[in-house]
């Protein structure tokens, strides 16, 4: 039986994740007058991380298996649709923020969208959030200078564009679709 697992993980924001608490994140689902598309970056942060019996609750429902206890993500943001944003704990022994940054959709679309959180910041930075980077891939963005001043701050890298972020995340995780896969039942 399917048991979510109590125990009391730390909840407190990296300093990167807290600098994205209260900006506001453009969503317009029109059309420019002048024929642009809209500028749009569906991506709603957290004050802080999910409980941990929150993220075991959301990773068994999410893939129907009852061996999963979610430990292996801190969830911090979602989209309108209800997609989550987490880190995928899967580089022992590294901190949170050299962790990758995965995508899971509310209809099953998944995806690693930054190799760290500082590249994370990056491929806000540029415009685009972690569902239009899993749906539309990296030229879907337009920058946004809050974000910029914020991955500037906090990414402890120089400056990369939506692209660059992408290729590196699936070059580093070509298989992570599969692997999560692999977890439903």
């Amino acid at each position: 039986m399917y048991r979510a697992r109590v125990e009391i993980i730390d909840s407190t924001f990296p300093p990167a994740l807290a600098a994205l608490v209260g900006i506001d994140f453009p969503w317009d689902h029109d059309e420019k007058s002048d024929g642009a598309a809209p500028t749009n970056i569906d991506y709603e942060p957290y004050a802080e991380f999910d409980s941990a019996e929150r993220t075991a609750d959301w990773i068994h429902a999410w893939t129907g298996n009852d061996e999963l206890d979610g430990d292996a993500f801190r969830v911090f943001a979602q989209d309108g649709t209800g997609g989550l944003v987490a880190s995928w704990l899967v580089r022992p022994g590294r901190p949170l923020t050299e962790q990758p940054v995965a995508f899971f959709g509310s209809e099953g679309e998944v995806g690693v969208v930054a190799t760290d959180l500082g590249s994370f910041l990056w491929l806000l930075a540029g415009g685009v959030g972690p569902q239009e980077a899993v749906e539309f891939g990296e030229d879907t963005g337009v920058p946004h200078p809050e974000l910029r001043a914020v991955a500037e701050r906090y990414s402890g890298t120089e400056p990369r564009t939506p692209a660059e972020v992408l290729a590196a995340a699936r070059a580093e995780f070509p298989d992570f679709a599969e692997t999560v896969q692999s977890w439903c039942r």
